[in-house]
């Protein structure tokens, strides 16, 4: 609760520029949703945010609690864990889960989710986080338990010793396995997309035909690099977009509703003991039906 005298150098401003003033460490839209949300009482009234003042009303503002300082409260949301022991644990990520808090998703992440499991998460940055799958693709990740161990597992993503492998419904009739080599960047234009760019950070992505559909392809790819989307931009450079792929996609005759990407492989070095770790995660059920369907399909076609 914060409770102002309007100065006499705010006389015939309005009450959100008055107030924009006043708390300057607010934005001038964040105090006018708290005047649009009556949090905000000028003489004991609610007014409106183009309300003129004319110097030495009294005003009250009670902010409204801000989504980020409450983005990595714990919170008891179910966890498949493949792997845990002191030092780390790997995760399998169901589909529609997002990894970390951002703009939007404040709360309910797999880090959320994290700090309720492992309350020693909240000393390691990230909740231990190391890297991310896209909230609509499934399968595996690692975390670490400290910050010895999270500088250890960063230091193996740079030089390429953590082995990612991902299996990848593409549209269309792949002719061949094959290496995607092209940068990736931010899209110049839809800033919340990537595409491949000169400019573009290095993006190394190896692919392998796992099973033929006509009308689509189920690749195994594995990763050289980690970019934002990299399989996703890269197949659709290849003219091969992922099915269901909301951002890069197209449309087809092929029903699903979020990307066919499933994260089902991972290998690393074990931060303490330097043995080598491997993990598996089977197709959750969407994708799996998918296949069979499709299966089924091909099998009907060709008889």
């Amino acid at each position: 609760m914060r409770e102002f005298t309007v100065p006499s150098q705010c006389a015939g401003l309005r009450l959100d520029q008055a107030l924009a003033r006043l708390m300057p460490e607010h934005s001038r839209s964040r105090i006018k949703s708290w005047i649009d949300a009556g949090r905000v009482t000028l003489g004991g009234i609610v007014p409106d945010a183009k309300r003129k003042l004319w110097g030495g009303e009294r005003v009250v503002v009670a902010p409204l609690p801000d989504p980020q300082a409450a983005a990595f409260a714990p919170q008891a949301i179910p966890l498949a864990i493949v792997y845990e022991d002191d030092a780390l644990l790997v995760v399998d990520k169901p589909a529609g889960l997002v990894v970390h808090p951002g703009s939007g998703n404040w709360d309910g992440t797999l880090a959320n989710a994290l700090l309720h499991h492992a309350p020693q998460l909240a000393q390691v940055a990230r909740a231990g986080i190391v890297h991310r799958l896209d909230k609509d693709t499934s399968g595996l990740l690692v975390v670490a338990k400290t910050e010895t161990v999270q500088t250890d597992l960063v230091r193996q993503l740079q030089a390429r010793s953590v082995h990612r492998e991902y299996l990848a419904l593409a549209q269309g009739d792949v002719a061949r396995g094959g290496t995607i080599d092209a940068p990736i960047a931010r899209h110049p234009v839809k800033r919340t997309s990537m595409a491949v760019a000169a400019s573009g950070k290095p993006a190394i992505t190896h692919y392998e035909i796992r099973e033929r559909f006509g009308i689509c392809t189920l690749l195994a790819c594995k990763l050289e690099t980690g970019r934002t989307h990299q399989i996703r931009v890269h197949l659709a450079a290849l003219g091969h977009p992922l099915v269901g792929d909301p951002a890069y996609g197209r449309r087809s005759g092929i029903a699903f509703n979020r990307q066919a990407l499933h994260a089902w492989r991972l290998g690393l070095i074990h931060p303490v003991t330097r043995r080598p770790l491997h993990w598996e995660s089977p197709l959750p059920a969407d994708f799996a039906a998918l296949l069979q369907a499709l299966r089924h399909r091909t099998a009907n076609e060709g008889s």
